[in-house]
């Protein structure tokens, strides 16, 4: 499916144009001022070749970038990567999804790819499936269309200040789990909350690779490098670079926590086996004196004076209990119990 908004400068609206409507190439409108959009959502070969072959020739490496989801399905996204032609500018992050929640983090939901090329005039996106921050540019140019004329920088801006701040729920549910967790291993350690820490942990290292990643793009862009990314835009990526940053921040100290608990955990199950062993420590201590005492009693020798005598057995099992109690207040003396 693709999807065209086009702003007129002559006219200074904008409009919603079908593919048949879209000039035949972008170098047409150099002098225009127009500035169109070109949203591909799982676009056909034929979207595609008008798109990429006609109305704005890109690289080979970069259609090969563009499809690499479909070209590797099953496989992750490509990873975070901005790249500069002659004619545009390419860039490549990923956003989450709609259906993208911690609780996914078992099925091994990675985030999606957002691809997208940048000329003066024009701002195409690709991506495959739906998209918040997509569609939050679709409302937005609903409500403010006059905006457009600031240009496709501007435009491709605020689908990554979007993206970014997509982050912040996740981080959120983050830190609320892993709260929970830690109170979990501290009360009741089991190998279950091990499983989750497990999964939690790979979770934080796929979107602190993102985050990371994305962070070195946002910071290739805010350093002017870019001719086609204007000046007065520079402003405006580095209001979200600072926000990369503090979320880059948070799920470094959710790597840090997972880490320190996944050790709790191993502690907390070690103490507990040190506990288990060291009644059974004392149980067998307090038998074992009683075990001898019946062993030596229960041997069958003739020659045994304390067989004979009607005091025998009582004496014996007083031995016992005498033992036992030794143990038991030594134990008590020592605070081991």
């Amino acid at each position: 499916m693709i999807t065209i908004y086009h702003w007129c400068k002559s006219r200074e609206c904008g409009d919603v144009l079908d593919l048949s409507e879209l000039p035949p190439s972008a170098m047409e409108m150099d002098d225009s001022g127009d500035v169109y959009w070109i949203n591909l959502e799982n676009p056909t070969p034929e979207e595609e070749h008008r798109i990429y072959d006609q109305f704005l020739p890109v690289h080979p490496l970069s259609k090969e970038d563009l499809r690499f989801p479909i070209r590797n399905p099953g496989m992750p996204p490509h990873l975070p990567k901005v790249e500069e032609f002659r004619d545009y500018l390419f860039v490549i992050v990923n956003p989450l999804n709609h259906e993208h929640r911690l609780d996914e983090i078992q099925k091994g939901m990675p985030p999606k790819q957002l691809s997208a090329v940048l000329t003066h005039h024009v701002l195409i996106t690709q991506h495959y499936g739906p998209l918040p921050c997509v569609e939050g540019l679709h409302c937005y140019l609903e409500r403010h269309e006059d905006m457009a004329s600031r240009g496709p920088d501007y435009l491709f801006h605020l689908i990554l200040d979007a993206m970014v701040d997509e982050y912040a729920p996740l981080l959120d549910q983050m830190e609320d789990a892993l709260d929970t967790l830690e109170a979990h291993v501290l009360e009741k350690p089991e190998h279950s909350i091990l499983e989750k820490l497990l999964g939690m942990k790979r979770e934080v290292i796929v979107i602190r690779k993102t985050l990371i990643l994305t962070r070195e793009v946002l910071a290739r862009l805010i350093r002017g490098e870019f001719k086609l990314v204007d000046a007065r835009e520079v402003a405006y990526y580095r209001n979200v670079y600072d926000h990369l940053v503090r979320y880059t921040e948070l799920i470094e100290n959710a790597r840090e926590m997972v880490a320190d608990l996944m050790q709790l955990h191993l502690s907390s199950l070690s103490n507990r086996l040190n506990g288990v062993m060291k009644v059974l420590t004392m149980i067998s201590t307090t038998i074992l004196p009683m075990s001898l005492i019946a062993g030596v009693y229960g041997m069958n020798f003739k020659l045994m004076p304390e067989l004979e005598e009607p005091w025998g057995y009582p004496f014996a099992l007083g031995l016992m209990f005498l033992t036992g109690l030794s143990s038991f207040l030594y134990f008590r003396w020592k605070k081991w119990i």
